[in-house]
C-alpha cells in the first residue's frame, strides 16, 4: 500500500479532507469548544468582572499633541471630517471606550495594562465634545453596535478590531455583526481627511480675527507662535493666510 508521511494513503487523504472541513467551518469548531471567534476575537457578552473606576484609566494630557502629530499636525475630528483651529475645541477620544474595554476583558487586567490601554495612540483620536460625550447622539461609552461615526467608518471599524486584538478583548455578537457589515464594504481602512475647504465655516471665517494681530490680512510665524498654533500644517485654517516658502506643507517648523 502506498504511504504518505508515515500514514496509509487512504488515512492521509481522509486527514486532509478533515482539515479542509475544519478550515471552512472554523466558527462551528469554536462553538463546539465554547470559544466562538470572529477575526481572531473571542465572541462573548460584556462582563464587568470587577468594579469599573475611571481613575484606573488615566492618561497624560500630553497624548493630545501626539494625536495631532499622528494626524500630520491636523487638529481634526475623523468622525465628522471637521478641522479645528486648536485642541481647545476638541476632546481626547478613546475609539474603544475605556468602560467598554473594561467590560470586554480589562476588568481582569492589572494597573499597568489599563494605563497602557488608556494612553495607547492606536486607540486615541480627537472629537468635538458633543460627538464624544454622553447625551444626544454622542458616542459616550457605546460600542459599534450602538454607535458608528458619520465619516471614516472603515478606519473606525478597523481600529476597533486592532485595539481589541492587541489587548485580547472580547467582542459581543451584535458588535461583531455591526463591524463585519462595515468592513465587508471597505476597499481601504486608511483615515480620510477632508480638504481645507471643509473646515467648519465658523472657524475659517474668523481665522484672521483669531491670529492676525496687526490686521494686515496675513498671519506671521510670530503671530502663530504667540497663539500656540505653530508649526502650522496645510489643512489648518491659518495656513491659507501664511507664506510656505519651501512649499513643504508646513509653516513655522
Amino acid at each position: 500500500m502506498t504511504r504518505a508521511h508515515g500514514f496509509p494513503f487512504g488515512t492521509a487523504a481522509m486527514l486532509l479532507a478533515a482539515l479542509a472541513i475544519v478550515a471552512v467551518d472554523i466558527a462551528s469548531l469554536g462553538q463546539a469548544f465554547g470559544a466562538e471567534t470572529w477575526r481572531g476575537l473571542v465572541i462573548a457578552p460584556e462582563d464587568r468582572c470587577t468594579p469599573y473606576d475611571r481613575d484606573d484609566y488615566r492618561y497624560s494630557q500630553s497624548v493630545e499633541a501626539e494625536i495631532v502629530a499622528a494626524m500630520g499636525g491636523r487638529v481634526y475630528g475623523p468622525y465628522t471630517g471637521r478641522h479645528y483651529s486648536n485642541t481647545r475645541r476638541t476632546d481626547i477620544e478613546h475609539i474603544v471606550a475605556v468602560s467598554e474595554g473594561h467590560d470586554s476583558g480589562l476588568c481582569a487586567a492589572g494597573p499597568s495594562v489599563r494605563s497602557r490601554f488608556a494612553s495607547d495612540l492606536l486607540n486615541l483620536t480627537l472629537a468635538a465634545p458633543e460627538v464624544n460625550r454622553c447625551g444626544g447622539t454622542g458616542k459616550c461609552a457605546h460600542d459599534a453596535a450602538e454607535w458608528l461615526p458619520d465619516m471614516n467608518k472603515c478606519w473606525f471599524a478597523a481600529r476597533v478590531v486592532a485595539v481589541k486584538f492587541k489587548y485580547s478583548l472580547t467582542v459581543d455578537r451584535d458588535e461583531a455583526i455591526a463591524l463585519q457589515r462595515v468592513l465587508s464594504d471597505c476597499t481601504s481602512t486608511d483615515i480620510v481627511f477632508t480638504d481645507v475647504e471643509a473646515i467648519e465655516p465658523t472657524v475659517i471665517a474668523v481665522a484672521l480675527r483669531l491670529y492676525d494681530d496687526n490686521r494686515n490680512g496675513r498671519i506671521t510665524c510670530a503671530e502663530a507662535r504667540r497663539h500656540g498654533i505653530a508649526p502650522v500644517p496645510r489643512g489648518h485654517p491659518a495656513y491659507p493666510y501664511m507664506r510656505d516658502g519651501d512649499g513643504d506643507g508646513v509653516v513655522c517648523e
